[in-house]
């Protein structure tokens, strides 16, 4: 039993599905088989961590924050926590606060407003956009794309891409911006965004389903009928646990009782189609809509994508840039963007922060869950590289200096700052904490976006 080993790429099988295992003790010398052989002729490249994986995600707020309740007046571990950041209390040694950093790229270039939608489109590729509402957008390859690229064979997706808001596809959103550019974080190339989806339970099938026309039956069937993927596997899975360990059974009950918690949760609240509004306008959100709900199905989605190693590689718009949604869970009735609009209004600056304090207890939940997937002496999260923030700091000005970044996670034991608030040199570019990313995942690389070199605030104990 000690000499046996499970292949990381085992799914459990039945008519119609596949389940992708988590990440279990007896997978780790095969897998760090796997990435001595992906790394040949490349050194560093996909290294693992004690024989895990580092994965990458990026979460996007909008319409910046109200920076006096989320900055800091101090800077190392001793730092004090405002008003915003205080759901991340349990979560402050697991995370870095960077301070500076700054989209240059999303400055308006002579192209007049737009603010939100370049905001958007520079956040991951550091690339002025392209002005126009028509068919010719242009961007740049995105950094999540960038490993995608080198490293997406090295899992069955080579990239997941997530949002709460559905897009328009066509049509201007922002003075005379695309809707393209305020819809998807994620770009394949200059031209050709990563739509994100939207429905749980779509990515839940892709992350589950079998994907064949069979795979597709019995997913009705099961709708139909209210029964759990988990059915249609159980006697493959039965028999597995008969083979694990203590530590790797108790690893399998958690995942499969977690599985078994998101599929319910699919079934009793499927309704998340929102109505798309027009530029300024509230979205039109069903009496019966959730969202805190669906944003924190989408984070356990994330958190399975990760754990059982389908993914390393995700981003997630929790809200569009520019959205007006109004806030009935923070107790705030107002439109987002209105607010973001405060004109240093004491009131309004009160409530655009009541919201941006509920993404980070939203946020707060995310980390949560890393944290409770165990990974060898450590956790998932340790494993981790997760980007929480916004093209945009001040709502009110647009202003896309001093940017609200948070940094979660210690990739793997490289990053000697987690737990620490550090502040970079004013106007530092965002695409240098992407190349210094990049670089912990083997992907080398001089320059992306207007990146002027890597992050080595990263390497500082």
């Amino acid at each position: 039993m000690k000499d046996w080993r499970i292949d990381r790429r085992m799914f459990l099988r039945g008519v119609g599905a596949a389940v992708a295992l988590p990440m279990l003790d007896a997978m780790v010398p095969s897998m760090a088989r796997a990435t001595r052989a992906a790394s040949a002729g490349a050194a560093g490249a996909g290294k693992l961590a004690g024989g895990f994986p580092k994965r990458m995600a990026w979460v996007y707020v909008p319409n910046g924050k109200n920076m006096e309740d989320w900055t800091p007046d101090t800077t190392g571990p001793n730092y004090d926590m405002k008003m915003i950041l205080q759901p991340l209390a349990a979560h402050k040694k697991d995370f870095t606060l960077i301070s500076g950093m700054a989209h240059k790229s999303a400055d308006a270039m002579g192209d007049g407003g737009g603010g939100h939608a370049r905001a958007a489109a520079t956040f991951l590729t550091g690339h002025h956009p392209r002005k126009t509402s028509g068919a010719n957008i242009s961007s740049a390859t995105s950094v999540d794309q960038v490993a995608a690229n080198a490293n997406g064979s090295q899992t069955r997706l080579p990239s997941l891409e997530l949002t709460c808001d559905r897009g328009q596809a066509v049509g201007q959103c922002e003075s005379g911006y695309s809707c393209t550019y305020q819809f998807n974080l994620s770009w394949r190339s200059e031209t050709q965004p990563m739509t994100p989806e939207v429905d749980p339970k779509l990515v839940f099938e892709r992350l589950f389903g079998a994907g064949t026309p069979e795979a597709k039956a019995q997913q009705a069937k099961r709708d139909r009928y209210n029964t759990s993927i988990l059915d249609i596997v159980a006697e493959d899975a039965r028999g597995l646990q008969t083979r694990l360990g203590v530590g790797d059974k108790r690893k399998m009950d958690e995942y499969l009782t977690s599985i078994r918690d998101v599929e319910r949760r699919i079934q009793s609240d499927s309704k998340f189609d929102i109505v798309v509004p027009s530029a300024g306008e509230a979205p039109v959100i069903p009496d019966d809509y959730d969202y805190r709900e669906h944003l924190r199905l989408m984070y356990d989605m994330m958190t399975l994508g990760f754990q059982t190693d389908s993914t390393r590689i995700i981003t997630f718009i929790a809200a569009h840039d520019g959205s007006n949604r109004p806030y009935p869970q923070a107790g705030v009735a107002d439109g987002h963007h209105d607010l973001s609009h405060h004109r240093n209004e004491q009131a309004k600056k009160a409530l655009l922060a009541k919201i941006n304090t509920f993404h980070t207890t939203q946020f707060a939940y995310f980390l949560a869950k890393l944290k409770s997937i165990k990974e060898g002496e450590g956790n998932l999260l340790d494993n981790c590289m997760i980007v929480y923030g916004s093209g945009l700091s001040d709502g009110n000005s647009h202003s896309n200096r001093n940017l609200p970044v948070i940094l979660a996670g210690g990739g793997g034991g490289t990053i000697k700052t987690v737990g620490n608030h550090i502040r970079v040199k004013e106007e530092t570019s965002m695409c240098n904490l992407y190349l210094s990313m990049l670089d912990r995942v083997g992907v080398h690389q001089d320059r992306l976006g207007d990146s002027t070199g890597k992050l080595a605030e990263l390497d500082k104990a």
